[in-house]
C-alpha cells in the first residue's frame, strides 16, 4: 500500500502536455544558420544533443504529459531517439506552421486543457520557466515565450486554433509580432513567459557555453559537445590546431 501510495504522488493527469518540435538531425536540415559558420556534420552532432538533453529536460517536469511532434518523414527516426520513452506524432503539412497548427489540433481533440510547444534546441531552458508558462496558460487562452531575436521559443493553448499560425514571418524577426496580431484578430487572451534566447548563431553557442560550463548537469551531452567546440576554436585562433 506505501509502494503504491508513492507512485500515485505525481501521476500525469492528463490536462498538461508538453510538445516537443523535432525534426531528425539530419546533416544540411537542421540548425541551417549555424552550418553556415561550422561544418554540417558538426551542426547535426550538437542538434542531436540539444535534441537529447531537451527531451530529458522535458520528462523532468511532474504532472505532464510529453510528445514529440515531427514531420511524417521522421517519425520512426524520432521514435528510435526518443527510445519509446515519449509518444511521436506525425504533422500534418510541412512547415512549422503546419507542425504548430497540428499540435493543437490533434492534442486538444483529446481532451488535454493545457498544452504547450516549445522548441527541440532549448534544454538551457529552466525547467521553472515551463512550469510557469503551464501556470499562465490557466489564466489565458494562449501563452508565448519571446525570443530576443522577435520570434518564440514556446507557444501554448487550450484549444485548436487554425488561423493562428501562418507561414508568414515564421523563422523572422517579426514571427512574435504576426503571431500576437493573430490572436487579437481572434479576441484571444495572451500571457507571456520569460524572455529567452534560440540557439541559432556562434554568438548563441558562446554564451550557452558560458552557462553550461557553470552548470553542466542542466544539458549533460550538450555541455560535453560545447566543451570540445571550444577546445577546437581555441586552438584555432591560437594556430595549434586544425580549423
Amino acid at each position: 500500500m506505501e509502494s503504491s501510495t508513492e507512485n500515485r504522488a505525481h501521476p500525469p493527469d492528463g490536462k498538461r502536455t508538453l510538445v516537443v518540435m523535432a525534426k531528425a538531425p539530419r546533416p544540411g536540415v537542421v540548425k541551417t544558420r549555424l552550418a553556415q559558420n561550422l561544418p554540417v556534420e558538426a551542426v547535426t552532432e550538437l542538434y542531436r544533443c540539444l535534441l537529447d538533453d531537451t527531451m530529458a529536460l522535458a520528462r523532468s517536469l511532474g504532472n505532464v504529459e510529453v510528445a514529440i511532434m515531427c514531420p511524417a518523414s521522421d517519425v520512426e527516426e524520432m521514435t528510435g531517439l526518443a527510445h519509446g520513452m515519449i509518444d511521436v506524432v506525425a504533422q500534418n503539412g510541412e512547415g512549422l506552421a503546419a507542425g504548430l497548427t497540428s499540435v493543437f489540433a490533434h492534442f486538444t481533440a483529446s481532451g488535454r486543457q493545457r498544452v504547450i510547444a516549445f522548441n527541440s534546441d532549448s534544454p538551457h531552458l529552466p525547467r521553472s520557466v515551463l512550469e510557469d508558462a503551464f501556470e499562465t496558460l490557466a489564466a489565458h487562452d494562449v501563452v508565448v515565450g519571446p525570443t530576443h531575436d522577435g520570434g518564440y521559443y514556446l507557444v501554448g493553448a487550450k484549444a485548436s486554433h487554425p488561423t493562428l499560425f501562418a507561414s508568414d514571418g515564421m523563422g523572422t524577426s517579426s514571427a512574435l509580432e504576426r503571431l500576437l496580431s493573430r490572436a487579437r484578430t481572434l479576441e484571444l487572451s495572451v500571457g507571456f513567459a520569460d524572455p529567452f534566447y534560440d540557439i541559432d548563431t556562434v554568438e548563441d553557442l558562446t554564451r550557452l557555453a558560458e552557462e553550461l560550463r557553470l552548470n553542466p548537469g542542466r544539458a549533460p551531452r550538450t555541455a560535453g559537445w560545447l566543451k570540445g567546440w571550444e577546445l577546437v576554436a581555441a586552438q584555432t585562433r591560437t594556430g595549434t590546431g586544425e580549423p
